[in-house]
């Protein structure tokens, strides 16, 4: 499987190893002198696993995502923390909301959950609760991208980025207007998050996930629509 890193986790992505690695320079040209054998490899284990760490969070793999109209993607890595049904006014009144949190070890790539249209991008600031608890979605910081699909049913969806106990930067590179294509890459939170998936509630959508399952973002299935209207 093809890996790469995201440009999404620029500048931390090449500051933060380059600090690490100009720290680990510096480690070993005293420990020569000033440590000890054993205090030098463990300190230059402990940096090299805290560079392949940093290097593993801002991975970016290679997901070739399914394209049928009927489903919905995961917009996220993680796992399913909640599903509830709530009330939304952008999508219409009973929505679906499916929780997925990210730990410090998912991939952060946030995907677009099938083809839309982005509408509106809604940022707000907040505070920075435990992203695996629901409260999260109401208090902590977070990024609305409010969106339509381009195939019927043309339901208008949410995926809500939310920062976490850890993370501070949340990214989305889309703007009002884009078309996305299911599975495509809009953005990421940095270092541990919750990303939600609004759908229209209706007897047409079943949810195809439980609390507890681990999904992959752009190719888990989150729901589905029982008959697709194309």
């Amino acid at each position: 499987m093809r890996v790469s890193l995201t440009k999404y986790g620029l500048p931390q992505v090449v500051v933060i190893p380059a600090v690490i690695m100009a720290v680990m320079v510096l480690c070993f040209l005293m420990g020569v002198v000033f440590l000890s054998t054993w205090v030098f490899i463990t300190v230059e284990l402990l940096l090299a696993i805290l560079l392949v760490y940093v290097l593993s969070f801002f991975r970016d793999p290679y997901r070739s995502s399914p394209q049928d109209d009927d489903i919905l993607l995961a917009p996220a890595d993680g796992r399913i923390t909640d599903i509830e049904q709530v009330q939304n006014e952008y999508t219409g009144g009973p929505a679906l909301r499916i929780g997925i949190f990210l730990s410090i070890f998912n991939a952060h790539i946030n995907r677009a959950p099938c083809e839309v249209k982005v509408s509106q991008i809604n940022y707000k600031k907040g505070k920075f609760k435990d992203a695996r608890d629901p409260l999260a979605s109401k208090v902590n910081e977070s990024n609305d991208l409010k969106l339509v699909r381009t195939k019927n049913p043309s339901d208008k969806l949410i995926v809500r980025q939310i920062s976490g106990a850890v993370a501070r930067r949340i990214v989305c590179k889309a703007g009002t207007g884009d078309v996305l294509a299911s599975g495509e890459k809009f953005g990421m939170i940095k270092f541990g998050s919750r990303t939600e998936l609004y759908v229209p509630l209706s007897s047409d959508i079943e949810c195809t996930v439980r609390v507890g399952d681990k999904v992959k973002a752009g190719l888990t299935i989150l729901a589905r629509y029982r008959t697709c209207r194309n």
